[in-house]
């Protein structure tokens, strides 16, 4: 059944790639002036 966890590994580290690259995208929107567009 180890394969089972590292499946469950894989999953967990691409889905906190996911949310990382959208917290840095919503960051970057917050740090830009509003009159820029």
């Amino acid at each position: 059944m180890w394969y089972f966890t590292w499946i469950l590994g894989v999953l967990l580290a691409c889905s906190l790639g996911i949310l990382n690259a959208m917290w840095l995208e919503s960051t970057e929107d917050m740090d830009r002036p509003e009159d820029a567009e």
